[in-house]
């Protein structure tokens, strides 16, 4: 029983699966109960799981496989590599092949400049480096003090203690002992939630000035960096308002605090953009990489430094690393990756065709008698469902009910839409069609209606006073 191809029936699979996988951000005894969906082939943007029932992915795996499961060019270049040299370290002086031609490749892509890449192997690891080569960099700079990063209230920049300390989630904070010390937060800029009777404009102003009150709070000269997303992702896919990023860069110019820029869903055409930074016009020191890197083909993320920084973390051993840093094919394969993205025009795709089409339906749905608001930036939107539409209000009963339950009757349709309390999220493979975006929308509509009617029948169709 090494390998699993021909399956076994999925009650034995699913036995197995509760007997010994432990799942992450789950709670395992509900789900032993319950049983797993279990996932046997893809294509596309499509899974098969193992009743042979075939499922819209509307979420990419987790915000990841940009160009689409099932790439034969990918596989090939992963057996190369592994035929040719299937591993070997970057520590002691040593480098290779793939290695460098990623680093490069990204230098390439990457806007400013930033060109210079630390692997990881997750976004989770790389915003872990973060921590340290913002403190290390301000200590060589002669200013050891500097060592608080600021993070936002509802971000997420991973699950390490070090990521997971950085992202501001609440639920997260309460296992662990989190944040670590010299990590602080600012309120999010999630204007349908906490905008009261404030205009976007004048919200967005607001929140990004609490990034200059927490500066002056703590003083400047011991703040080291403010991390944030383009776009909140596991947040809500929280688009902020327009006047939020431009007011951020100038507090971080004003204050010479380093701005690290988390791409790890943004980044590699979520947005349109080879990277959200460009979308929003930011202008980050570091940004942190991974997920689309290699569209979820192997694990690898990296920070992408700025030439300053670089230069300052250059004068002094670094003493940090991990054993699969620039692995070889995992580099190997996010190289054929990013050629897939760029020859077949896949970010092109994503502005011309189908952002505009999914746009056009996604945007219709506001309609829904469940629907109270609908974001969308390049492939990554979000629907805030409400009891009662045009006031933002919230539900009376616990924050997630009306979420979840119309995360199960999505799922039940074959089609993979996420929850974040009361906001459905999607993120679909880049690579999909205007026909796939009809059925996505279909399947998604038929979700809304039932959990509708559900809440309805259960008297759930009522809003917090």
């Amino acid at each position: 029983m090494r390998q699993i191809t021909n399956h076994m029936p999925t009650a034995e699979l699913r036995a197995l699966d509760a007997a010994h996988h432990m799942h992450p951000f789950t709670t395992n005894d509900a789900l032993a109960k319950k049983g797993a969906r279990i996932i046997t082939r893809a294509k596309g943007v499509w899974l098969t799981d193992s009743e042979g029932e075939t499922i819209l992915d509307g979420m990419a795996g987790l915000w990841c496989v940009n160009v689409g499961y099932g790439r034969e060019e990918i596989a090939e270049a992963a057996a190369r590599q592994i035929r040719e040299l299937p591993y070997y370290n970057t520590f002691f002086q040593t480098s290779h092949v793939p290695a460098i031609a990623l680093a490069a490749r990204i230098a390439e892509l990457a806007p400013g400049d930033l060109n210079h890449v630390f692997f990881a192997c997750s976004g989770s690891e790389a915003n872990d480096t973060n921590i340290r080569l913002v403190r290390h960099y301000w200590a060589l700079k002669g200013q050891p003090d500097r060592s608080i990063i600021i993070g936002r209230k509802n971000g997420y920049h991973g699950s390490t203690m070090g990521g997971a300390s950085l992202g501001g989630m609440v639920s997260m904070h309460e296992q662990g002992g989190l944040p670590i010390p010299g990590i602080v937060h600012i309120d999010q800029p999630h204007w349908y939630l906490e905008g009261g009777d404030m205009t976007p404009e004048d919200f967005g102003l607001m929140r990004a000035r609490a990034l200059e009150e927490k500066i002056l709070e703590l003083g400047a000269d011991r703040v080291a960096a403010f991390i944030a997303e383009p776009v909140q992702g596991a947040g809500g896919v929280i688009i902020p308002p327009a006047t939020y990023w431009p007011e951020i860069q100038r507090i971080v110019d004003k204050y010479g605090i380093l701005l690290i820029a988390d791409e790890v869903i943004t980044g590699f055409g979520r947005t349109g953009n080879w990277f959200g930074s460009q979308t929003f016009g930011i202008r980050p020191h570091i940004m942190t990489i991974a997920k689309g890197l290699s569209s979820g083909y192997a694990p690898i993320g990296g920070s992408v430094v700025c030439d300053e920084v670089a230069a300052t973390i250059a004068q002094d051993e670094f003493n940090h690393g991990y054993t699969y840093s620039g692995h070889p094919v995992a580099a190997a394969i996010a190289l054929e990756n990013l050629r897939i993205l760029e020859d077949e025009r896949v970010i092109e795709h994503v502005r011309d065709v189908a952002h505009p089409y999914l746009a056009e339906r996604w945007h219709a749905l506001a309609d829904h008698p469940l629907v109270g608001e609908t974001k969308l930036v390049g492939l990554m939107g979000s629907l805030a469902l409400t009891p009662q539409k045009g006031s933002r209000a919230r539900f009376a009963a616990e924050a997630g009910t009306a979420g979840y339950i119309t995360r199960e009757r999505c799922f039940a349709n074959n089609v993979i839409m996420r929850h974040v309390y009361d906001r459905m999220i999607i993120s679909p493979p880049l690579v999909i069609t205007p026909g796939e975006i009809d059925i996505l929308i279909e399947r998604a509509t038929k979700a809304l209606d039932e959990a509708y009617g559900k809440l309805k029948a259960e008297g759930l169709l009522q809003k917090a006073v």
